[in-house]
């Protein structure tokens, strides 16, 4: 898993437009997907690693919510704090 995290294409930077990309990790979330090469961002949402079976850490996708919420943050806004594009929100909580 972390090496195919950290496989680089030689002609694409984004791993969304190369067909040997297989892995896309959210920060924000601290969730791993299966990349849909279907010309969108598409991920399916996996909860253990496909190679040996390890249990992935639990999305804390619901946490972020929660947490603009609780700062009356919409989501997608343009007001979004900087520190909820990664995983600086969970390191503060």
């Amino acid at each position: 898993m972390a090496e195919q995290l950290a496989w680089e294409c030689d002609q694409h930077d984004d791993p969304f437009e190369c067909s040997d990309a297989l892995i896309d990790y959210d920060l924000r979330f601290d969730e791993y997907g299966l990349i849909v090469h279907n010309g969108g961002r598409s991920v399916l949402l996996i909860q253990f690693c496909p190679w040996c079976g390890t249990r992935l850490p639990d999305s804390c996708r619901e946490r972020w919510f929660d947490a603009l919420e609780q700062r009356g943050i919409e989501p997608w806004s343009a007001e979004m704090p900087v520190e909820f594009e990664d995983d600086r929100w969970r390191r503060a909580s």
